[in-house]
């Protein structure tokens, strides 16, 4: 077999006996690597450390790999401002994520002959995410609802990315202001400028 050290230095071809005895020398596993190759090639190392660092390089892969996932918004032709803006709230938030958001506009009763109430609502919330997304696939009638797909800017990778970064800010800060509450900071801030107006 062709022997490698365990620093991937090449040994030479040995024969078995040879290698399971530098093996026990080094305190380590002999792993073959190439079972196809002629002669096949084998390699001193630590089984037990090699296959706990393939399972964190898989899990780091995976935390990673970005998922593109379509969240749904359902509205009705004639809703409330109030429930508008936060259905919108929703649709931000999930363009910020970095996913696509399909949104059904469904029509009910007399309201299917009044397909451009749907319409003008759908370019309506378009136009008011637009910073965050694009219009991926057009209004289209199906049935007694009306479709349409914002895609976002940004890709799922960098949306995640971002997130951790906030998230790593928020530790930092906490560490570095330990007995302090989000709150308790709120309220010097607004109260620091009330002090200062009262001393001039």
């Amino acid at each position: 077999m062709r022997l490698v050290g365990p620093s991937g230095e090449q040994v030479g071809i040995v024969p078995l006996a040879k290698a399971l005895e530098l093996a026990q020398e080094y305190d380590l596993d002999l792993v073959e690597v190439a079972a196809n190759a002629r002669p096949p090639v084998c390699k001193l190392m630590d089984y037990g450390k090699f296959k706990y660092e393939s399972a964190m390089k898989a899990r780091e892969a995976r935390k990673n790999q970005a998922h593109t996932v379509i969240k749904e918004m359902k509205l009705r032709p004639k809703i409330d401002p109030h429930d508008y803006d936060t259905k919108k709230g929703h649709v931000v938030r999930f363009l910020k994520q970095g996913d696509k958001v399909k949104i059904t506009i469904m029509f009910r009763g007399r309201e299917q002959s009044r397909p451009e109430l749907g319409y003008r609502l759908l370019q309506r919330l378009a136009e008011d995410v637009q910073d965050l997304g694009f219009v991926e696939s057009n209004p289209k009638q199906d049935g007694r609802n009306m479709i349409m797909v914002l895609g976002p800017h940004k890709k799922k990778t960098e949306a995640m990315a971002e997130a951790r970064q906030a998230q790593e800010a928020r530790k930092a800060e906490a560490k570095a202001h330990p007995g302090r509450s989000q709150n308790a900071a709120e309220a010097e801030s607004t109260e620091a400028p009330a002090e200062a107006s009262a001393e001039a």
